[in-house]
């Protein structure tokens, strides 16, 4: 078992290699050879540096500094981004290149040109800079959504949900102080976080004393939250709900809450506990044991999959994240092929599913194709 995960740790290490190796000698054919101050030794051993940074960041863990893993983290980040472009700007190229050679369609020389190597160039680097320019500017989505339902006294229900912060190396303690300051000025009611709050490695989130952020949030009914994909994945899910219960949020793992007398809060446990701790998170059905249907009931489940589970079990609003809407472009169109409702508002009959871009990014800290947010929702109640 351990010889055939390491010969496919290889085999990605291998292909990584080969991508940019792809990617440096195009780069270099294209312009940089164009200029004779730039030896090749010097150009390959800046490419190199720059496009093993992450790998060498997270390896680098647990024997690295902290200061300098983070470090090399973050520049690789901005590399991974920087790569997904390259490769399709320049397999582009290439493949008009070879539509060329056959029907010579393009002025002579134009493809060889330093001129149209600088232009691919300033393309890749401008839809990068776009991009990290994008994710650190988060919007405020509203949505209105109906619940044919009595909750107590209660005729309206105004709620902040926001997903997929990532905090940790990437996202650090000013994007979760911004996203803080944002939802208190929306004064909601109630504060739901639908998951991957934090991005593996809690020990960063408290290197950072992000507790006291937390702490600032306000709302009348209070702050929940569900684990996400990437609390399991960093395999520190446990501390990670104890930081969170020790920064006011309320951790709904599998389990659920009745607010006010008006509605319950009901958290599902992340689909991927299974595969990280062997231990598979209730059925839907079971968890709604105890629940009183004739109220409303808000769902909070990471991963917007299995829909007709609960449509079936009868949740009026289930609010997800996950999809990051794809985060670069055009992996939205990959994203939507997925899942049922990737990016949203859907109806099917009485049940509703609000899918959030989420706030973070995970990898690199670019947005392109879509925009970071926070997700505004007014319910209306049945008189």
């Amino acid at each position: 078992m351990k010889a055939t995960f390491y010969m496919v740790i290889a085999l990605l290490f291998l292909i990584y290699g080969l991508l940019n190796y792809y990617i440096g000698s195009r780069l270099w054919q294209l312009l940089f050879s164009h200029f004779s101050f730039i030896p090749v030794v010097l150009y390959w051993t800046v490419f190199w540096s720059w496009s093993l940074s992450y790998l060498a960041g997270r390896v680098g863990e647990r024997f690295l500094a902290a200061g300098i893993s983070s470090r090399l983290e973050i520049v690789g980040a901005y590399w991974l981004a920087f790569m997904f472009y390259a490769l399709m700007v320049l397999l582009i190229f290439d493949a008009v290149r070879g539509l060329d050679k056959w029907l010579h369609f393009l002025p002579k020389g134009l493809l060889s040109s330093p001129v149209t190597g600088a232009f691919m160039f300033v393309l890749i680097a401008g839809i990068v800079v776009y991009g990290a320019w994008n994710a650190r500017h988060p919007e405020v989505r509203h949505y209105e959504v109906s619940i044919a339902k009595k909750a107590g006294d209660l005729k309206s229900l105004h709620a902040v949900m926001v997903s997929d912060i990532h905090l940790g190396t990437i996202m650090h303690e000013t994007q979760l102080n911004k996203m803080v300051e944002m939802v208190n000025e929306l004064k909601p009611d109630v504060i739901l976080f639908s998951g991957d709050i934090i991005d593996e490695n809690v020990e960063r989130v408290i290197e950072q004393e992000m507790e006291g952020s937390f702490k600032r949030l306000k709302a009348r009914y209070g702050v929940y939250a569900v684990l996400g994909n990437h609390e399991y994945i960093g395999g520190h899910a446990e501390e990670a709900v104890m930081y969170l219960e020790g920064a006011g949020v309320n951790v709904l793992r599998d389990r659920w809450l009745k607010v006010a007398g008006s509605f319950y809060v009901i958290g599902r446990d992340e689909s991927s506990k299974a595969r990280f701790t062997g231990e598979k998170r209730l059925d839907l059905q079971d968890l709604l044991k105890g629940v009183d249907n004739s109220l409303p009931l808000i769902l909070l489940d990471h991963v917007p999959s299995q829909l007709q589970e609960a449509q079936a079990q009868g949740i009026d609003l289930q609010l997800s994240g996950h999809t990051h809407r794809g985060q670069l472009f055009p992996n939205q169109f990959i994203t939507s092929k997925i899942f049922e409702d990737d990016w949203g508002l859907l109806r099917k009959g009485n049940y509703q599913i609000i899918v959030s871009s989420g706030f973070g990014t995970w990898g690199p800290p670019i947005r392109v194709g879509n925009k970071p947010e926070i997700v505004d929702i007014t319910m209306r109640f049945a008189d």
